[in-house]
């Protein structure tokens, strides 16, 4: 894995509360724009797919630059409309194919500012077409603030969804420069005199785990299409070895032989093809990790299946018992991908349940993983203490533990 860097400057109303967000590309920590010919890719995609928008900026918007590249590449449809404003960068030509660009973008929910704005007769042709104007108050001097407040200030709407144009001063460093721009009509405002830029980090996925992650993704929801897994497979033939590898060493005792994903499914079923998909998909993300780290989310997964029938509840025993694996089976993959538990469980279609017990809330599912802690640890107390909890008996536990020891050895 390596770091991955977003930078973000608030965006204040006339209020001077919180409106948005700008994104900026960062290559390191330094907090320093260095030039990357894929920044506004790079950025879209790591601010969506690595970081998460929500993570970002909350309940505010994020306006996010981009470059010509990006925008003939329809960048910007990666993002959601409803929480984005689209900025044009001063560096691409208002040309023909740039607006009609711009004119579709509009026509589907997206809001669009131009960047760095200093009046240039050049941004005539979309000046139609966009709701913010980031007026750079150190590339103009007063006269020319004040000309573009008085063009456009019978242009301005009162609100993100109406029509006309919304003025924003854009490198206010000084409390004088922020009176001025609220004197004249300016009602966003952005610069150092409020907040330099933040830089924030996160550890990148390396491509095989992403898929992995990608992988689980898929089989944990409810429903999902075994078309998607097949694809998904496809694109990582040393995943396909893997699965194939696990199914035909499961079925020894039946003499059958794979051939094919769909053959695997008509032979498993639906849950052990589930299940099967979710260990390669585990053991796959851990293999450059410690073999007793596989071993234990293997070993834990089966012990907790195990256990599942023994538990009172009023679920069926079926769902329970995958719910639980499940648990078992993702409890280390904090230590696997170096990422804090929640955060890779949020963006896992898993049961709520499962989620809360691991992240650390109490309920029954919860209850099952202190028992198999305790159990780990040897510690008796505990081990006695959570199996009065669950109303189960004591004695059971060690051969579910056996037998899960014996399920994870054929792996």
């Amino acid at each position: 894995m390596h770091e991955k860097f977003i930078a973000r400057q608030p965006i204040f109303d006339d209020k001077l509360k919180l409106f948005a967000y700008e994104l900026l590309f960062r290559s390191s920590s330094d907090n320093v724009f260095r030039a990357h010919k894929a920044a506004s890719d790079s950025l879209i995609v790591d601010s969506t797919s690595l970081f998460g928008l929500q993570s970002l900026t909350g309940h505010a918007k994020a306006f996010v630059n981009l470059d010509l590249p990006a925008l003939q590449r329809g960048a910007a449809r990666l993002l959601p409309p409803d929480q984005v404003v689209i900025e044009i960068l001063e560096s691409v030509a208002p040309t023909q194919e740039v607006v009609q660009i711009c004119a579709d973008l509009c026509n589907d929910g997206y809001l669009l500012a131009l960047d760095d704005y200093i009046g240039h007769p050049k941004w005539e042709p979309l000046l139609p077409l966009v709701k913010f104007l980031k007026v750079d108050f150190r590339g103009c001097d007063p006269p020319a603030r004040a000309a573009i407040a008085n063009r456009h200030r019978s242009k301005i709407g009162t609100d993100t969804n109406g029509d006309g144009i919304r003025l924003l001063a854009e490198k206010i460093e000084t409390n004088d420069e922020l009176l001025e721009a609220r004197s004249l009509g300016y009602i966003y405002f952005q610069g150092f005199f409020f907040c330099r830029p933040t830089t924030l980090s996160t550890r990148e996925i390396a491509g095989n785990k992403l898929n992995c992650l990608r992988l689980l993704h898929l089989v944990a929801a409810p429903e999902y299409s075994y078309d998607a897994v097949e694809d998904l497979l496809k694109t990582d033939p040393a995943l396909v070895y893997k699965l194939l590898r696990y199914l035909n060493s499961w079925l020894v005792a039946v003499r059958s032989e794979i051939h094919s994903i769909r053959e695997a499914i008509a032979l498993l079923g639906e849950k052990e093809f589930r299940r099967w998909i979710s260990v390669l998909a585990v053991v796959a993300m851990a293999s450059d990790k410690p073999h007793e780290l596989i071993r234990t989310a293997l070993t834990r997964a089966f012990f907790c299946e195990a256990l599942a029938p023994a538990i009172p509840t009023p679920a069926p025993v079926s769902t329970q018992s995958s719910d639980l694996f499940l648990m078992g089976l993702l409890s280390v993959t904090d230590a696997i991908l170096d990422r804090p538990i929640e955060q890779i469980l949020a963006s896992l279609p898993i049961a709520p349940a499962v989620r809360e017990a691991l992240c650390g809330t109490r309920n029954q599912y919860r209850d099952v993983y202190d028992l198999l802690l305790a159990y780990e640890r040897a510690d008796w107390p505990a081990l006695s203490a959570a199996s009065a909890l669950l109303a189960i008996d004591e004695s059971i536990v060690s051969d579910c533990e056996a037998k899960a020891r014996q399920a994870a050895s054929i792996c």
